[in-house]
């Protein structure tokens, strides 16, 4: 099974209401907002990345769910497999910083042991409330699909880290993304759809799009790119799609509808219209969908 199909197979389990039939990443009960996440060594995150890092992105990761709901941050579950005394501080580093930049109080968790060699596996939950929640699937045809920041700098910087020459602002945003919680906030009242980009900007608006019964379709020479990224991909077509693809980015993906201008700095990359699945233009043209169009378990 892949991703999509295990979760396929989970909605034919007794499922809560507030599951949104797990087409979300949050659920809500109670008038919480909760997700969980969890991040694998050498799938997620890298054997050699600092133990600071990896706790910071393991916070901001669910943090980032939370601000596609427009979530206010209650709290943090941890769940933590020991390992060496070094490791298990820096980490408690890293966590301490991130739980202080980002306002979010520890409220529980679990410790466990691996096997010798084990990679490590990190899992953590984080409570919202007061969210306006505006989930994935309602997107309408004649929306505009918007992201917020640039698209790119993370999978930029994930080859920095395994080796590659670049600059170190990519590098921090593979570190330690930053989750738009305030842009969240302003635009989850007005907005008819929102998610996260995690595993990649295609894929994800694909998801939006199916989850709304809609069809999408994107411009990619629309997609923000920064500076640096420029610098260090180009300015292409397949540098567009590398981009596009790459994911990490955690921005916030949202539908607005047509006309409307976003409360925060957004770029429009596409629009949704009836009908299913995906279509890509380039400087006018049409461009056949890459082979893979972000990550998937």
């Amino acid at each position: 099974m892949n991703e999509a199909d295990f979760i396929a197979a989970l909605r034919t389990l007794p499922l809560h209401p507030g599951a949104h039939e797990l087409r979300d990443d949050n659920a809500t009960i109670g008038g919480m907002t909760v997700t969980t996440d969890t991040i694998v060594e050498g799938v997620h995150f890298l054997s050699d990345d600092a133990p600071g890092d990896v706790a910071w992105k393991l916070l901001a990761v669910n943090l980032s769910d939370l601000a596609a709901k427009g979530a206010r941050i209650e709290g943090a579950l941890l769940n933590y497999p020991l390992s060496s005394d070094d490791w298990d501080r820096g980490f408690l580093d890293g966590l301490r910083a991130a739980l202080e930049t980002f306002g979010c109080p520890l409220i529980g968790g679990d410790t466990v042991s691996l096997p010798a060699n084990a990679p490590r596996v990190l899992t953590l939950t984080a409570i919202g409330r007061d969210a306006p929640a505006p989930l994935r699937s309602g997107a309408r045809a004649g929306d505009a699909l918007w992201v917020t920041g640039t698209i790119g700098d993370a999978g930029a910087g994930l080859r920095i880290a395994q080796g590659e020459a670049g600059p170190k602002t990519l590098l921090a945003r593979y570190r330690r993304p930053i989750p738009r919680v305030a842009e969240g906030s302003r635009l989850a009242p007005l907005v008819h759809a929102m998610m996260d980009v995690s595993d990649g900007l295609l894929i994800d608006a694909g998801r939006m799009a199916a989850a709304s019964g809609l069809a999408v379709a994107i411009d990619l020479a629309a997609i923000p790119l920064s500076p640096d990224y420029l610098a260090f991909a180009g300015a292409d077509l397949a540098a567009h799609l590398a981009a596009a693809t790459a994911g990490d980015d955690y921005e916030l993906l949202f539908a607005l509808a047509g006309g409307e201008e976003p409360p925060v700095g957004a770029s429009p990359v596409g629009r949704f219209g009836a009908g299913s699945g995906i279509a890509l233009t380039w400087q006018g043209s049409s461009v056949p969908l890459p082979a893979t169009l972000g990550f998937q378990h």
